[in-house]
């Protein structure tokens, strides 16, 4: 009798701690769900709730084209993006559906990405009547450089860098191709290998030709033409780092009077794909005396 109570009791106190534990599972898999369904809905408003803020203040069309590798679906999977046809048809869009006397602002943080994305989007940006300014707080390689050469003025952060435009064939920069097959000669190289070069050769003058038309405006022909070779011809390697006083010799309209607001946007574009953060710090949120615009290193008279 008392052995049949005791097992009586082990049973109530196992069927409840199971259904305790799968009430826990639904709770935490409600939560995960909630989570990925409106976590993105309020990081988005919040974007656009600083954006607003820095069209008002400078009273301007602004267009955020920022890169991060940020987490999606259930899984944390981390995606990292581009320039890609669908940027430029969005960004297309959003210029044509300003008015040509208001000035565009574009906030720019970008590993580069497809060619003719980004040659779309600097084309209908040089052909604004007002005026276009590129905010670049961190870094706009490649792609993304191409598009910073349409503008009027370029914003940078004291350590963010731009970087060259030499196109890339597959996986191997084009001069590096073209290079390849004047050292070793026609009879030393694969048929393949003559057609990759002759596709790396329209391309590198493809790009450089494209180059120098965006840059006329800001520059005479010829100085467009020897800024466009730089950053065109593979001197450098892809990923060379075009900092502020560099881009200052090549010519270009650069200065750092970057606006604490494009600091804050960037903040709502967290990194993901990690399990802990790398850096630390206690972040101090500057008073109003202290929000003025960052000391200036402007650009060079022409």
């Amino acid at each position: 009798m008392y052995g049949g109570v005791e097992q009586g009791r082990w049973v109530g106190f196992w069927y409840g701690l199971t259904s305790a534990v799968k009430i826990l599972f639904w709770l935490v898999l409600l939560g995960v769900i909630v989570q990925q369904v409106y976590g993105p809905s309020r990081l988005a408003a919040k974007r656009g709730q600083v954006l607003r803020q820095f069209e008002q203040e400078r009273k301007s069309r602004v267009i955020a084209l920022i890169h991060r590798q940020e987490v999606v679906s259930f899984f944390g999977v981390p995606v990292s993006s581009s320039i890609s046809i669908e940027d430029s048809e969005a960004v297309l869009r959003a210029i044509r559906l300003t008015p040509e006397d208001q000035p565009i602002d574009v906030i720019l943080h970008t590993p580069g990405g497809h060619v003719l994305a980004a040659e779309q989007i600097a084309k209908a940006l040089v052909e604004r009547k007002a005026k276009v300014t590129v905010f670049v707080p961190h870094y706009a390689m490649s792609g993304g450089t191409l598009i910073a050469l349409a503008a009027d003025e370029i914003v940078m952060d004291n350590n963010a860098v731009l970087g060259p435009v030499d196109p890339v064939v597959g996986d191997m920069p084009a001069g590096s191709i073209v290079r390849m097959v004047q050292t070793k000669g026609v009879a030393g190289v694969s048929d393949q290998m003559l057609v990759l070069a002759d596709v790396a050769q329209m391309a590198r003058l493809q790009v450089a030709v494209f180059t120098a038309e965006i840059l006329r405006k800001h520059h005479p022909p010829k100085k467009a033409v020897e800024i466009a070779r730089i950053l065109s011809e593979g001197r450098w390697t892809h990923d060379f780092p075009i900092i502020v006083p560099t881009a200052q010799q090549l010519g270009l309209s650069v200065n750092t009077k970057m606006p604490l607001l494009v600091y804050d946007l960037m903040d709502l574009y967290p990194q993901g794909g990690k399990n802990r953060p790398s850096v630390l710090f206690v972040p101090v949120k500057p008073g109003p005396a202290e929000r003025a615009t960052p000391a200036d290193s402007s650009s060079p008279a022409p």
